[in-house]
């Protein structure tokens, strides 16, 4: 049975690239303004990546106009941690550095395990069956743990 849906969700991984802006692209798309989301990089180094845009383009979910930032720069600009009721983490260096920054919040981080896409493949479709993959994978987690709309 699905579980009742937060009120705001922070997404994060490593480089907030692929997998956080796929995930809140997709919880938008799935959840509507029912959920407050954002996502984070635990390093902000690179913009959107082109593959994360064209799979998430399949399913419906517009990714062009991301935005790519960092948990010090959300912080920056106004937005607390403790804001949000759960920060979802999809690397281990994201995990590791919501624990440290929310060590002294009330607020719960997940580790969702996702598979990093980017470097897997020759060829553009073998690379983006990876994305694929990895998209398909994070709705999975939404999913089973919030259901559908």
């Amino acid at each position: 049975m699905p579980e009742r849906l937060p009120q705001s969700v922070l997404f994060a991984c490593d480089h907030n690239a692929v997998r956080s802006p796929m995930a809140e692209g997709m919880m938008k798309d799935l959840f509507g303004e029912s959920v407050y989301v954002q996502s984070v990089g635990v390093i902000n180094d690179l913009e959107i990546d082109g593959f994360a845009i064209a799979a998430c383009a399949e399913i419906g979910v517009e990714l062009s106009r991301h935005r790519t930032r960092s948990f010090e720069e959300l912080e920056t600009s106004g937005e607390a941690l403790s804001g949000f009721d759960l920060i979802v983490a999809m690397s281990t260096e994201a995990r590791r550095r919501a624990l440290d920054l929310t060590r002294f919040h009330h607020l719960a981080v997940e580790y969702w395990p996702v598979s990093d896409p980017t470097g897997i493949g020759e060829t553009r479709e073998t690379k983006l069956n990876a994305y694929r993959h990895t998209r398909d994978q994070i709705r999975a987690h939404m999913t089973s743990k919030w259901g559908t709309r």
